[in-house]
C-alpha cells in the first residue's frame, strides 16, 4: 500500500513539473563536438527521464540475470519449506488425534524436507510417534533431546513428566515438574505437582516460596493471590499448633486475615485464640464466619472451644451461636447434639425433627438413633432409625476432584490444585437401573478387562495423587467410604437387634460415581502406550 502511494506520487509530480514546463516555453542550446544543437525545454525534459527510465530498466534485466539462480534456488527451497511445513501440521494433527500411521508418515516426509536443528516441532513430532507406537525409549531419547535445546526445554520437560507417570517412577516425575516449576513457575502442571509432594512433606515454607513466585510470573490478580497464601497458611497453622501454639497463632490470624471466607482459617485461629485463652477475640471470629456460612466445624469449635464449661454452659454457647444463624440445619444440629450432650432431649428431638423435615441427612438419623436410645431405650426406634440412616442422603464432607476427604487440606491430593477442596455432598448414586442390573451395564468379566485397558488418553494436566498431608487422618475415595459407613451402621442394627452379621454372603452393591473423578491410581498402569498424548 506504502509503495502504491509513492508511485501515485511520483507521476503526480512528473505531471506538475511536465505541465509547469508547458506553460513556460523556452530553448535548450548546447554545444558538442564544435556544434550547435537547439531543443525546447520540454523536449529535453522528455529525453532526460526516458534516458533515466531506460537505464534502470537494463539495470533491472542485468541485475535478474545475474541472481537468477539465487532466485530459483529460494524459490525451490520456499516450496520445500513451505511442504515441510504442511507435513509437520498434518503429522501434529494426526498424532494429536491418535493416528500413528499418519503421523510416522508425516514425520518421515516433515524430516526430509525440514531440518530439525531450524524447526524444533520435529523433535516433537517424533517423539509423538514413538510414544504413539510404544517406543518408549526412543521418545524417552527425543524428549531428553529437547531439553538441551532452551526453545524446547519445557516441552521436553512435560514429556519426560508424562512419559515417568506411565512407568511410575513418581520420583523422577516430580523431579522433572520440580526443573520446570523453576524455570517457569508459571506452569499448572509443574507448579501443581510439586507444590502437591511439598504439602505432602509438611515444606510449607518451600510451597509459600513457589506460589509467591508462581504469583510474579503469571501476574494475578492480589484477591487470587492472597487465597492462595492463606489456604498454605492455614495448613502450616494447623501442623504448628500442637507443637508451637504461639507460632501458629500469629500464622493462623495472619491466614484469617487474607481470607476471611476460608472457614478452615477462621477455625485454625479461633482454636489457638481458645489455647492461648483469649476467648472474646476467638468467639468474635468464629460468628463472624458462622454469619457468612454455617459450618458444622465452626458450631464444634464455638461451643466447646472454652474450657472449663459445663454440658449446660455449652448449650447456652450454642444457643447463642444458632441465634445469629436461625432457620438452618446446621444451626439445628449443632444445637441438637449440645442438648444431647446436656441430656436435653426434648429440646434435641425437636431440633433433629426440624432437619429431617426440611434437608433429612444421614447424621440427623443417627443422632436421633442416639437420642432415642439415651432417653426412652425403645430399641425398635432406635433400629427404625438406624434403617433410614443407611438409606438417607449423605452429609456434606470436603470433595475435591473427586476426593472426599473428612478433613480439609490446602491442595487437592489428586490434582495438586490450591483451594479445591469445597464443602458439599458427594455425588454418591446414579439411576436405579444400574444398581438393579448391573451386569447389563458393565457386561461379562472379560468385557470388563478389556474396558479398563482401552483406558481414557491421559493429559499432562493429570498427576498422580500424592500420600495425604501428616496432619489428616487416612482418607478414603466416596465409593470406600459410603460402604464402610453402610457397613457399621448394620453392625449396629444386628448388635441392637441380636443378629449375627454374614460377612461370608455376598451383597449387592450399587455403582457409585464421584464429582470429576479424574485420574485413579489403579487405572494408570493399565493405559496403553499408544493412547499416551502430549497435547
Amino acid at each position: 500500500m506504502i509503495r502504491i502511494f509513492i508511485y501515485v506520487l511520483i507521476i503526480v509530480a512528473l505531471g506538475l513539473g511536465f505541465g509547469w514546463l508547458a506553460d513556460r516555453p523556452g530553448d535548450l542550446v548546447m554545444m558538442f563536438g564544435g556544434q550547435r544543437y537547439r531543443i525546447s525545454l520540454m523536449v529535453a525534459a522528455a529525453s532526460i527521464v526516458a534516458i533515466v527510465a531506460a537505464f534502470m530498466l537494463c539495470w533491472w534485466l542485468i541485475k535478474n540475470i545475474y541472481q537468477s539462480p539465487h532466485i530459483l534456488r529460494r524459490h525451490f527451497r520456499a516450496r520445500k519449506r513451505d511442504r515441510g511445513y504442511q507435513s509437520l501440521s498434518t503429522g501434529l494433527i494426526a498424532a494429536g488425534a491418535g493416528d500413528a500411521d499418519a503421523a510416522r508418515r508425516m514425520s518421515a516426509q516433515a524430516g526430509k524436507f525440514l531440518s530439525a536443528d531450524q524447526e524444533p516441532l520435529i523433535k516433537l513430532l517424533e517423539a509423538q510417534t514413538a510414544m504413539l507406537e510404544g517406543r518408549a525409549d526412543d521418545a524417552r531419547k527425543g524428549f531428553e533431546a529437547m531439553v538441551e535445546d532452551p526453545e524446547t526445554r519445557l516441552l521436553g520437560l512435560r514429556g519426560l513428566y508424562i512419559e515417568a507417570l506411565r512407568m511410575g517412577a513418581y520420583d523422577a516425575a516430580r523431579n522433572y515438574a520440580a526443573d520446570a516449576a523453576r524455570h517457569a513457575p508459571q506452569l499448572e502442571w509443574a507448579s501443581s505437582a510439586v507444590l502437591g509432594q511439598l504439602c505432602a512433606q509438611g515444606n510449607w515454607d518451600a510451597a509459600l516460596n513457589l506460589v509467591e513466585a508462581r504469583k510474579q510470573s503469571l501476574r494475578q490478580s492480589k484477591i487470587q493471590a492472597k487465597k492462595e497464601r492463606a489456604a498454605l497458611l492455614t495448613a502450616k497453622a494447623m501442623a504448628k499448633l500442637e507443637t508451637e501454639p504461639l507460632e501458629a497463632r500469629s500464622i493462623a490470624l495472619e491466614a484469617h486475615k487474607l481470607n476471611p471466607d476460608l472457614i478452615p482459617a477462621s477455625v485454625i485461629a479461633a482454636r489457638a485464640l481458645f489455647a492461648q485463652g483469649e476467648v472474646r477475640k476467638a468467639s468474635k471470629i468464629l460468628e463472624a464466619a458462622w454469619k457468612k456460612e454455617p459450618h458444622p466445624e465452626i458450631a464444634d469449635v464455638y461451643i466447646h472451644g472454652r474450657s472449663g464449661d459445663t454440658a449446660h454452659d455449652r448449650l447456652k454457647r450454642a444457643r447463642h451461636l444458632v441465634s445469629l444463624r436461625s432457620n438452618n440445619v446446621e444451626s439445628n444440629l449443632a444445637l441438637a447434639r449440645a442438648a444431647y450432650d446436656a441430656n436435653e432431649f426434648k429440646l434435641a428431638r425437636d431440633q433433629v425433627e426440624q432437619v429431617l423435615q426440611s434437608a433429612p441427612r444421614k447424621s440427623a438419623y443417627l443422632l436421633l438413633a442416639d437420642i432415642e436410645e439415651a432417653d426412652r431405650g425403645d430399641q425398635g426406634l432406635v433400629r427404625q432409625w438406624l434403617g433410614k440412616a443407611l438409606k438417607a442422603p449423605r452429609d456434606p464432607l470436603w470433595t475435591a476432584d473427586g476426593y472426599v476427604s473428612q478433613v480439609w487440606a490446602p491442595v487437592s491430593p489428586v490434582t495438586g490444585r490450591l483451594n479445591s477442596f469445597e464443602w458439599k455432598v458427594p455425588v454418591e448414586e446414579m439411576a436405579p437401573l444400574i444398581e438393579s442390573e448391573p451386569q447389563e451395564i458393565l457386561g461379562s468379566q472379560d468385557d470388563t478387562k478389556e474396558t479398563t485397558n482401552a483406558a481414557p488418553v491421559l493429559d499432562l494436566t493429570q498427576v498422580k495423587p500424592v500420600t495425604p498431608l501428616k496432619s489428616q487422618e487416612p482418607q478414603q475415595p466416596a465409593e470406600e467410604a459410603t460402604k464402610s459407613v453402610a457397613d457399621t451402621n448394620k453392625e449396629e442394627i444386628a448388635k441392637t437387634t441380636g443378629q449375627k452379621t454374614d460377612k461370608s454372603k455376598k451383597s449387592k452393591i450399587p455403582l457409585t460415581v464421584v464429582d470429576d473423578p479424574g485420574v485413579h491410581p489403579d487405572d494408570v498402569g493399565a493405559i496403553k502406550t499408544n493412547n499416551m498424548r502430549l497435547f
